[in-house]
Protein backbone atom coordinates (compact mmCIF):
# COMPACT_ATOMS: atom_id res chain seq x y z
CA UNK A 1 0.00 0.00 0.00
CA UNK A 2 1.64 3.49 -1.17
CA UNK A 3 2.18 5.89 2.36
CA UNK A 4 1.56 8.87 0.55
CA UNK A 5 -1.69 10.31 0.68
CA UNK A 6 -1.99 13.37 -2.42
CA UNK A 7 -4.86 15.57 -2.20
CA UNK A 8 -5.31 18.46 -4.80
CA UNK A 9 -7.43 21.40 -4.06
CA UNK A 10 -10.40 22.05 -6.88
CA UNK A 11 -11.67 25.56 -7.99
CA UNK A 12 -15.40 24.26 -9.14
CA UNK A 13 -15.88 27.63 -10.91
CA UNK A 14 -16.21 26.63 -14.29
CA UNK A 15 -19.66 25.49 -14.25
CA UNK A 16 -22.81 28.45 -14.92
CA UNK A 17 -23.91 29.06 -11.24
CA UNK A 18 -27.25 31.61 -10.21
CA UNK A 19 -24.81 34.03 -8.41
CA UNK A 20 -22.55 34.24 -10.89
CA UNK A 21 -25.81 34.82 -13.99
CA UNK A 22 -26.63 37.63 -12.01
CA UNK A 23 -22.94 39.72 -11.52
CA UNK A 24 -21.85 38.58 -14.94
CA UNK A 25 -24.55 37.25 -17.09
CA UNK A 26 -26.11 33.96 -17.96
CA UNK A 27 -23.99 31.08 -18.35
CA UNK A 28 -20.86 32.62 -16.99
CA UNK A 29 -17.98 30.70 -15.98
CA UNK A 30 -14.51 31.35 -14.96
CA UNK A 31 -13.50 29.84 -18.41
CA UNK A 32 -14.49 33.14 -19.64
CA UNK A 33 -11.69 34.68 -18.20
CA UNK A 34 -8.68 32.05 -19.53
CA UNK A 35 -10.49 32.61 -23.03
CA UNK A 36 -9.86 36.03 -22.71
CA UNK A 37 -6.26 35.74 -21.26
CA UNK A 38 -3.98 37.78 -23.06
CA UNK A 39 0.37 38.46 -22.95
CA UNK A 40 0.71 41.18 -20.26
CA UNK A 41 5.02 41.54 -20.80
CA UNK A 42 7.35 40.19 -23.03
CA UNK A 43 7.66 36.10 -23.19
CA UNK A 44 4.29 36.13 -20.66
CA UNK A 45 2.78 32.43 -21.50
CA UNK A 46 -0.98 33.51 -21.88
CA UNK A 47 -3.65 32.59 -22.72
CA UNK A 48 -3.54 28.81 -20.84
CA UNK A 49 -5.61 26.55 -23.34
CA UNK A 50 -7.19 23.35 -21.73
CA UNK A 51 -6.47 19.84 -23.84
CA UNK A 52 -9.71 18.84 -22.97
CA UNK A 53 -11.67 22.16 -23.74
CA UNK A 54 -13.44 24.76 -21.82
CA UNK A 55 -15.47 21.35 -20.23
CA UNK A 56 -18.74 21.82 -17.87
CA UNK A 57 -17.21 20.29 -14.55
CA UNK A 58 -20.77 20.12 -13.48
CA UNK A 59 -21.40 17.14 -15.97
CA UNK A 60 -20.92 13.55 -14.50
CA UNK A 61 -19.12 12.49 -17.43
CA UNK A 62 -16.79 15.16 -17.86
CA UNK A 63 -15.59 15.50 -14.26
CA UNK A 64 -15.50 10.97 -14.70
CA UNK A 65 -11.89 11.50 -16.71
CA UNK A 66 -11.04 14.16 -14.30
CA UNK A 67 -11.51 11.50 -11.77
CA UNK A 68 -9.57 8.86 -13.82
CA UNK A 69 -6.83 11.22 -15.09
CA UNK A 70 -5.71 11.82 -11.12
CA UNK A 71 -6.33 8.02 -9.88
CA UNK A 72 -4.35 6.90 -13.19
CA UNK A 73 -1.30 9.16 -12.19
CA UNK A 74 -1.20 8.86 -8.31
CA UNK A 75 -3.68 11.31 -6.42
CA UNK A 76 -5.76 10.34 -3.56
CA UNK A 77 -8.25 12.78 -3.26
CA UNK A 78 -9.41 16.33 -4.37
CA UNK A 79 -10.28 18.94 -2.12
CA UNK A 80 -13.29 21.04 -3.44
CA UNK A 81 -13.30 24.64 -2.09
CA UNK A 82 -16.91 24.59 -0.48
CA UNK A 83 -18.58 28.04 -0.21
CA UNK A 84 -21.33 28.59 2.61
CA UNK A 85 -22.38 31.93 3.48
CA UNK A 86 -25.70 33.08 5.47
CA UNK A 87 -27.91 33.20 2.60
CA UNK A 88 -27.23 29.38 0.89
CA UNK A 89 -24.62 27.95 -1.28
CA UNK A 90 -21.96 28.80 -3.81
CA UNK A 91 -20.56 26.89 -6.71
CA UNK A 92 -21.78 23.63 -5.19
CA UNK A 93 -22.74 22.23 -8.70
CA UNK A 94 -19.04 20.96 -9.66
CA UNK A 95 -19.23 18.45 -6.27
CA UNK A 96 -22.96 17.79 -6.20
CA UNK A 97 -23.88 17.05 -9.65
CA UNK A 98 -20.39 16.78 -11.32
CA UNK A 99 -18.33 14.50 -8.86
CA UNK A 100 -20.92 12.45 -6.71
CA UNK A 101 -22.67 12.10 -9.86
CA UNK A 102 -19.30 10.61 -11.68
CA UNK A 103 -19.95 6.87 -12.34
CA UNK A 104 -16.20 6.05 -11.11
CA UNK A 105 -15.77 8.30 -8.10
CA UNK A 106 -15.36 5.53 -6.17
CA UNK A 107 -11.95 5.55 -7.69
CA UNK A 108 -11.03 9.01 -5.88
CA UNK A 109 -11.45 9.96 -2.02
CA UNK A 110 -12.99 13.64 -2.00
CA UNK A 111 -12.91 15.91 1.41
CA UNK A 112 -14.16 19.94 2.02
CA UNK A 113 -12.22 22.77 2.28
CA UNK A 114 -15.03 25.62 3.61
CA UNK A 115 -13.76 28.44 1.51
CA UNK A 116 -15.20 30.94 4.31
CA UNK A 117 -13.43 33.80 2.68
CA UNK A 118 -15.00 37.29 1.85
CA UNK A 119 -16.19 37.30 -2.05
CA UNK A 120 -14.97 40.19 -3.79
CA UNK A 121 -15.83 41.45 -7.86
CA UNK A 122 -12.62 40.28 -9.10
CA UNK A 123 -13.26 38.21 -12.03
CA UNK A 124 -12.07 40.33 -13.47
CA UNK A 125 -10.24 42.74 -11.01
CA UNK A 126 -9.94 47.07 -11.72
CA UNK A 127 -6.69 48.29 -11.29
CA UNK A 128 -7.89 51.37 -9.57
CA UNK A 129 -9.89 49.64 -7.28
CA UNK A 130 -6.92 47.26 -6.60
CA UNK A 131 -5.02 49.60 -5.98
CA UNK A 132 -7.04 51.72 -3.72
CA UNK A 133 -8.04 48.72 -2.01
CA UNK A 134 -11.87 49.00 -2.89
CA UNK A 135 -12.87 46.20 -4.76
CA UNK A 136 -16.51 45.92 -4.39
CA UNK A 137 -17.81 42.59 -1.84
CA UNK A 138 -20.17 40.55 -3.41
CA UNK A 139 -20.39 37.57 -0.13
CA UNK A 140 -19.70 38.40 3.40
CA UNK A 141 -17.45 34.97 4.40
CA UNK A 142 -18.90 36.33 8.30
CA UNK A 143 -21.23 33.87 8.75
CA UNK A 144 -23.95 32.98 12.02
CA UNK A 145 -23.79 30.72 14.20
CA UNK A 146 -26.84 29.16 13.01
CA UNK A 147 -25.08 29.26 9.54
CA UNK A 148 -22.26 27.13 10.85
CA UNK A 149 -24.33 24.39 12.46
CA UNK A 150 -26.38 24.10 9.27
CA UNK A 151 -24.01 23.62 7.21
CA UNK A 152 -22.06 21.15 9.51
CA UNK A 153 -24.89 19.15 9.93
CA UNK A 154 -25.32 19.31 6.43
CA UNK A 155 -21.58 18.38 5.63
CA UNK A 156 -22.37 15.08 7.96
CA UNK A 157 -25.32 13.71 6.50
CA UNK A 158 -24.75 14.31 2.55
CA UNK A 159 -20.86 14.69 2.65
CA UNK A 160 -18.92 12.49 5.14
CA UNK A 161 -21.24 9.24 5.42
CA UNK A 162 -20.55 9.19 1.12
CA UNK A 163 -18.14 6.18 0.41
CA UNK A 164 -15.90 8.27 -1.36
CA UNK A 165 -15.57 10.78 1.64
CA UNK A 166 -11.30 11.01 2.77
CA UNK A 167 -10.94 9.59 6.04
CA UNK A 168 -7.39 10.03 7.90
CA UNK A 169 -7.89 6.70 10.87
CA UNK A 170 -11.40 6.59 10.38
CA UNK A 171 -12.23 10.62 10.72
CA UNK A 172 -13.25 12.56 7.96
CA UNK A 173 -11.48 15.31 6.69
CA UNK A 174 -12.92 18.84 6.89
CA UNK A 175 -10.51 22.09 6.50
CA UNK A 176 -10.90 25.68 7.40
CA UNK A 177 -9.86 28.21 4.90
CA UNK A 178 -9.85 31.73 6.64
CA UNK A 179 -9.52 31.41 10.67
CA UNK A 180 -9.98 35.31 10.95
CA UNK A 181 -13.24 35.35 9.21
CA UNK A 182 -14.49 32.05 11.29
CA UNK A 183 -13.42 33.67 14.43
CA UNK A 184 -15.48 36.81 14.00
CA UNK A 185 -18.41 35.01 12.74
CA UNK A 186 -18.59 32.63 16.14
CA UNK A 187 -17.30 35.01 18.59
CA UNK A 188 -14.20 34.68 18.96
CA UNK A 189 -11.93 32.22 20.41
CA UNK A 190 -14.35 30.80 23.03
CA UNK A 191 -17.21 30.85 20.90
CA UNK A 192 -15.19 28.92 17.76
CA UNK A 193 -14.10 26.54 20.36
CA UNK A 194 -17.63 25.53 20.98
CA UNK A 195 -18.69 24.99 17.58
CA UNK A 196 -16.08 22.74 17.06
CA UNK A 197 -16.69 20.93 19.94
CA UNK A 198 -20.17 20.69 19.08
CA UNK A 199 -19.10 20.03 15.14
CA UNK A 200 -16.68 17.15 16.70
CA UNK A 201 -19.39 15.86 19.13
CA UNK A 202 -22.32 15.49 16.17
CA UNK A 203 -19.43 13.89 13.65
CA UNK A 204 -18.98 11.02 16.56
CA UNK A 205 -22.97 10.69 17.05
CA UNK A 206 -23.19 9.91 13.26
CA UNK A 207 -20.95 6.88 14.15
CA UNK A 208 -17.02 8.59 13.15
CA UNK A 209 -14.65 7.58 15.55
CA UNK A 210 -13.63 11.54 15.67
CA UNK A 211 -13.32 14.75 13.50
CA UNK A 212 -10.27 15.47 11.53
CA UNK A 213 -10.33 19.00 11.71
CA UNK A 214 -7.67 21.10 9.50
CA UNK A 215 -6.69 24.96 8.90
CA UNK A 216 -5.46 26.22 6.29
CA UNK A 217 -2.32 28.58 7.79
CA UNK A 218 -0.44 31.52 6.54
CA UNK A 219 1.85 33.72 7.58
CA UNK A 220 0.52 36.68 5.14
CA UNK A 221 -2.47 37.19 2.76
CA UNK A 222 -3.15 37.61 -0.86
CA UNK A 223 -6.71 38.05 -1.39
CA UNK A 224 -8.48 40.95 -0.80
CA UNK A 225 -9.30 41.12 3.21
CA UNK A 226 -6.86 38.31 4.18
CA UNK A 227 -5.40 38.47 7.77
CA UNK A 228 -1.87 37.01 8.97
CA UNK A 229 -2.96 35.23 12.28
CA UNK A 230 -1.54 36.06 15.75
CA UNK A 231 0.43 33.66 17.98
CA UNK A 232 -0.44 30.98 15.50
CA UNK A 233 0.86 28.03 17.39
CA UNK A 234 -0.96 28.92 20.50
CA UNK A 235 -4.16 29.57 18.61
CA UNK A 236 -4.59 26.52 16.27
CA UNK A 237 -3.94 24.23 19.15
CA UNK A 238 -5.95 25.79 21.64
CA UNK A 239 -9.22 25.87 19.15
CA UNK A 240 -9.24 22.06 18.88
CA UNK A 241 -7.44 21.44 15.11
CA UNK A 242 -5.83 18.03 14.34
CA UNK A 243 -3.14 19.43 11.83
CA UNK A 244 -2.60 22.06 9.22
CA UNK A 245 -1.75 22.78 5.78
CA UNK A 246 -1.08 25.33 2.85
CA UNK A 247 -3.06 25.94 -0.10
CA UNK A 248 -0.24 27.76 -2.02
CA UNK A 249 3.24 28.36 -1.97
CA UNK A 250 2.25 32.43 -1.90
CA UNK A 251 0.77 32.59 1.13
CA UNK A 252 4.51 32.28 2.82
CA UNK A 253 6.68 33.85 0.08
CA UNK A 254 7.00 37.44 -1.21
CA UNK A 255 7.50 37.62 -5.08
CA UNK A 256 10.64 40.12 -4.91
CA UNK A 257 10.35 40.83 -8.44
CA UNK A 258 8.13 41.91 -10.96
CA UNK A 259 6.90 41.37 -13.15
CA UNK A 260 8.16 37.17 -12.57
CA UNK A 261 9.75 35.47 -9.76
CA UNK A 262 11.57 32.11 -10.45
CA UNK A 263 10.15 29.19 -9.24
CA UNK A 264 13.29 27.72 -7.78
CA UNK A 265 13.73 30.87 -5.25
CA UNK A 266 9.79 30.70 -4.27
CA UNK A 267 10.96 26.71 -3.48
CA UNK A 268 13.56 27.35 -1.23
CA UNK A 269 11.68 29.85 0.34
CA UNK A 270 8.52 27.71 1.09
CA UNK A 271 11.18 24.74 2.42
CA UNK A 272 12.42 27.30 4.85
CA UNK A 273 8.44 28.36 5.69
CA UNK A 274 7.82 24.97 6.31
CA UNK A 275 10.89 24.14 8.80
CA UNK A 276 9.90 27.16 10.77
CA UNK A 277 6.59 26.54 10.89
CA UNK A 278 6.98 22.44 12.44
CA UNK A 279 9.24 24.64 15.20
CA UNK A 280 6.68 26.91 16.04
CA UNK A 281 3.17 25.04 16.38
CA UNK A 282 2.87 22.04 17.99
CA UNK A 283 0.49 20.27 15.25
CA UNK A 284 0.96 18.20 11.89
CA UNK A 285 1.78 20.10 9.23
CA UNK A 286 0.64 18.70 5.85
CA UNK A 287 3.44 20.10 3.46
CA UNK A 288 1.92 21.86 -0.01
CA UNK A 289 3.25 21.85 -3.44
CA UNK A 290 2.27 24.62 -5.78
CA UNK A 291 2.44 24.16 -9.29
CA UNK A 292 2.43 27.97 -10.41
CA UNK A 293 1.61 31.34 -9.97
CA UNK A 294 -0.17 33.46 -12.35
CA UNK A 295 -3.29 35.85 -11.65
CA UNK A 296 -3.06 37.99 -14.35
CA UNK A 297 -5.82 36.16 -15.69
CA UNK A 298 -8.26 37.96 -12.69
CA UNK A 299 -7.45 41.57 -14.06
CA UNK A 300 -8.76 43.50 -16.97
CA UNK A 301 -7.14 42.64 -19.73
CA UNK A 302 -7.36 45.92 -21.44
CA UNK A 303 -5.74 47.91 -18.43
CA UNK A 304 -2.09 48.08 -17.44
CA UNK A 305 -0.06 45.32 -16.02
CA UNK A 306 1.57 46.96 -13.00
CA UNK A 307 2.81 45.77 -9.32
CA UNK A 308 -0.40 46.72 -7.73
CA UNK A 309 -1.36 44.16 -5.48
CA UNK A 310 -3.27 40.84 -6.14
CA UNK A 311 -4.26 39.85 -8.89
CA UNK A 312 -2.06 42.43 -10.17
CA UNK A 313 1.15 40.60 -9.13
CA UNK A 314 3.84 38.69 -9.79
CA UNK A 315 3.82 35.44 -12.00
CA UNK A 316 5.88 32.45 -11.28
CA UNK A 317 8.53 31.42 -13.89
CA UNK A 318 10.56 28.32 -14.56
CA UNK A 319 7.88 26.05 -13.52
CA UNK A 320 7.71 23.29 -16.08
CA UNK A 321 7.06 20.22 -15.30
CA UNK A 322 10.48 19.24 -14.68
CA UNK A 323 11.11 21.49 -12.28
CA UNK A 324 7.97 21.00 -10.32
CA UNK A 325 8.83 16.80 -10.58
CA UNK A 326 12.52 18.18 -8.52
CA UNK A 327 10.24 19.89 -5.92
CA UNK A 328 8.19 17.33 -5.21
CA UNK A 329 11.34 14.63 -5.00
CA UNK A 330 12.47 17.33 -2.30
CA UNK A 331 9.39 17.10 -0.46
CA UNK A 332 8.93 13.54 -0.77
CA UNK A 333 12.41 13.64 1.12
CA UNK A 334 11.51 15.98 3.64
CA UNK A 335 8.11 14.16 4.34
CA UNK A 336 10.61 10.64 4.92
CA UNK A 337 12.32 12.18 7.65
CA UNK A 338 9.46 14.07 9.28
CA UNK A 339 6.98 12.10 12.06
CA UNK A 340 3.71 13.56 10.01
CA UNK A 341 1.86 11.33 8.40
CA UNK A 342 2.65 11.41 4.64
CA UNK A 343 0.18 13.55 3.27
CA UNK A 344 0.94 16.25 0.24
CA UNK A 345 -2.09 18.76 -0.15
CA UNK A 346 -1.38 20.16 -3.90
CA UNK A 347 -2.31 23.85 -5.24
CA UNK A 348 -4.37 22.49 -7.29
CA UNK A 349 -6.02 20.54 -10.09
CA UNK A 350 -7.47 23.71 -11.63
CA UNK A 351 -6.78 27.04 -10.58
CA UNK A 352 -6.74 28.29 -14.27
CA UNK A 353 -6.22 31.53 -13.86
CA UNK A 354 -4.14 31.80 -11.03
CA UNK A 355 -1.79 29.48 -13.01
CA UNK A 356 -1.42 26.72 -10.55
CA UNK A 357 -3.41 23.75 -12.04
CA UNK A 358 -2.36 19.89 -12.74
CA UNK A 359 -5.25 19.45 -15.22
CA UNK A 360 -3.61 18.98 -19.05
CA UNK A 361 -2.92 22.18 -21.38
CA UNK A 362 -1.97 22.50 -24.59
CA UNK A 363 1.56 23.03 -23.81
CA UNK A 364 3.10 20.58 -21.54
CA UNK A 365 -0.06 17.94 -21.74
CA UNK A 366 -0.16 15.15 -18.60
CA UNK A 367 3.07 16.81 -17.59
CA UNK A 368 2.32 17.68 -14.40
CA UNK A 369 0.83 14.69 -13.34
CA UNK A 370 3.16 12.49 -14.91
CA UNK A 371 5.55 14.18 -11.92
CA UNK A 372 2.91 13.41 -9.14
CA UNK A 373 3.09 10.04 -11.15
CA UNK A 374 6.98 9.64 -11.40
CA UNK A 375 7.58 10.54 -7.79
CA UNK A 376 4.44 8.94 -6.22
CA UNK A 377 3.73 6.33 -8.21
CA UNK A 378 0.29 5.31 -9.36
Amino acid sequence: MNPYQIAAYYFPNYHSDARNAQTHGPGWTEWELVRHASPRFEGHRQPRVPMWGYEDESDPWVMARKIDAAADHGLDAFIFDWYRYDDGPYLERGLDEGFLGAPNNARLKFALMWANHDWYDIHPARLRECQSHNSPLLYPGTITRTTFETAALEVIARYFKHPSYWKINGAPYFSIYDLAAMLRSLDGFDGMRDAFAWFRAKTKAAGFPDLHLNQVYWNFGILPGEQAMRFPGEALTSLGFDSITSYVWVHHVRLETFPETDFTRIFQQYLSFWEQTEKEIGLPYFPNASVGWDSSPRTVQSEIFTNAGYPFSSCIRGNAPGAFQHTLEVIKQRMNRSGAPKILTINSWNEWTEGSYLEPDTQYGLGYLDAIRNVFGG
